[in-house]
């Protein structure tokens, strides 16, 4: 499957249906009231966010998601029927952002969650809705309002809480499959990892954590060299960021300390916010030979930085580099808890409405 993480769609809701002029005419009833039934309330648009979705795929090639409007309604009272609703099905992490001003809407950031993102056009009344003592024959009705409209653009942010981060061939791929049981795609070239993988490590104790894979960067990625920044979105939410080094990289590739600085160079080209966040180096590809010599003289090169040595190839350090991960995202987890204010969490499936000031004018359907 192609991994589709931006994509356009446009969203229009229903009318709501016209209440109508009717006057009773049965034969037994000659001077029958009025009797002009409401129209049914137009269809809203929905956004859901939905637990194992992975990307934005189902929104290729279905860009508009148009509800249904409300029927009129009819005489005897009857009431028409109401437009049926739209639900737009996105991953979890999904960004709603309105394309033409550019404000984020919402962060689909919970499973469940769902969101009415136009609402649709009340029903208009029928003559019988303004009988009075005095007015008894009102040829008087409400037309359906008018759905509303916009263009949103969704942007996918993966929800992981470690990030790998790497030149391509450090060996990212690899150390996700060992360490979870994801099954990145592996190979002996460069950016073999074309789209971003997650993978779920578990401790003992019943702890686990998510763990992501960007596609490699190279110097000047940020400016579109290589595969460029694109994927460093789904970075952005982690607790915490592996570098990930190859401590034997190939003839004409970077040295581990010059892979390290394009690494934070480029984080902090993209986001001041992503270089921020605390950091693990880790050195990996250590059962090669002369790896003990490239590690001294990278840790000399970098006084003052923590620096993990491990092989993802034969496994060796992966335990200890999963446990200072694990370290780290619980004691930011825990943090947060404690500024967290304390409220009552609703539930994930309450519904939840956008302002109506971040909707355009009513349109005509």
């Amino acid at each position: 499957m192609i991994f589709i993480d931006e994509v356009e769609i446009y969203v229009r809701s229903g009318k709501g249906g016209n209440g109508v002029v009717s006057f009773r005419r049965e034969s037994f009833a000659p001077k029958g009231g009025p009797d002009g039934g409401d129209g049914g309330h137009g269809g809203s648009v929905y956004i859901v966010a939905v637990p194992g979705v992975d990307n934005l795929a189902e929104l290729i090639g279905h860009h508009h998601w148009i509800a249904k409007s409300g029927q009129p309604g009819s005489g005897n009272n009857r009431t028409g029927a109401s437009g049926e609703d739209v639900i737009v099905r996105v991953p979890v992490g999904s960004l709603i952002y309105d394309r033409d001003s550019g404000a984020m809407l919402k962060d689909m950031d919970t499973p469940g969650m769902k969101i009415r993102i136009v609402k649709g056009g009340k029903a208009g009344k029928g003559n019988h809705a303004f009988a009075t003592p005095t007015h008894q024959t009102p040829t008087e009705f409400e037309p359906g309002e008018l759905g509303q409209e916009r263009w949103l653009r969704v942007e996918l942010k993966l929800i992981a809480d470690v990030g790998l981060a790497g030149l391509p061939n450090a060996g990212k791929s690899t150390l996700l499959s060992r360490l979870s049981r994801a099954r990145p795609k592996i190979a002996d070239y460069p950016f073999t990892t074309l789209i971003p993988n997650l993978g779920i490590v578990e401790l003992t104790g019943y702890r686990r954590f998510v763990m992501a894979d960007i596609p490699g960067l190279i110097e000047g990625a940020h400016e579109g060299v290589g595969l460029g920044d694109a994927f460093l979105r789904h970075v952005e939410r982690t607790r915490v960021l592996v570098h990930l080094l190859d401590i034997m990289p190939l003839e004409g590739t970077p040295e581990p300390a010059e892979a390290y600085r394009v690494l934070r160079q480029e984080l902090a080209a993209y986001s001041p916010i992503l270089v921020a966040k605390p950091h693990i180096v880790a050195a990996n590809k250590m059962d090669l030979t002369g790896a003990q010599e490239k590690l001294h003289a990278l840790r000399e090169q970098l006084p003052g930085i923590e620096i993990l040595a491990l092989s993802a190839a034969t496994g060796t350090g992966l335990n200890s580099l999963a446990e200072r991960c694990w370290q780290i995202v619980d004691e930011d987890k825990r943090r947060e808890q404690a500024l967290k204010p304390q409220q009552p969490v609703p539930s994930p499936l309450d519904e939840e409405t956008i302002p109506e000031e971040t909707v355009p004018e009513e349109t005509q359907e």
